[in-house]
């Protein structure tokens, strides 16, 4: 009987990392579409109230945020109720031209459709909302929703 003898030592063939650049490229474009970016960072205390009939609101690149609450910084924006417009602290006389230049900043079919919404802390005074609405109204934005969390049903 004759013996089989091997002719060199057998290689394990290397590894091809060509396609791996490719992998990444796409969990990365993939991870980047499904991803939203936030448009501002929250200035002041929001703690927002709770509510049993919720409707959620259909387009929300047509809202603009108006943020009502305690600074989150006492010492530099003091301890009252203040008001947030997109990245800084504003005062209630500023409302109308934030209202202006977002509609200047849209589309105009959407101008009709957008939509301010209010996220206040629920220890807010009504008075300080209702100065924010009757600038709203000055100007003309009357469609109005207000951000809350939904309530937890008891269960016993």
């Amino acid at each position: 009987m004759g013996k089989f003898k091997q002719r060199g030592s057998k290689k394990v063939p290397g590894f091809n990392a060509g396609s791996m650049s490719d992998i990444i490229f796409m969990f990365l474009f993939f991870f980047m579409v499904i991803s939203n970016m936030r448009e501002s960072s929250v200035l002041v205390r929001i703690n927002v109230p709770q509510a049993s009939e919720i409707q959620k609101l259909e387009k929300k690149s047509l809202s603009s945020n108006i943020y009502i609450g305690s600074p989150l910084e006492d010492k530099k924006y003091g301890t009252g109720t203040r008001i947030q417009l997109n990245d800084q602290i504003s005062e209630v006389s500023d409302i109308s031209s934030f209202i202006e230049a977002e509609r200047a900043a849209r589309n105009e079919v959407d101008v009709p459709f957008l939509t301010s919404t209010i996220k206040c802390d629920k220890e807010v005074k009504m008075g300080d909302v209702t100065d924010v609405k009757q600038e709203l109204r000055k100007v003309g934005a009357l469609r109005i929703m207000y951000a809350s969390s939904r309530r937890v049903k008891n269960t016993y």
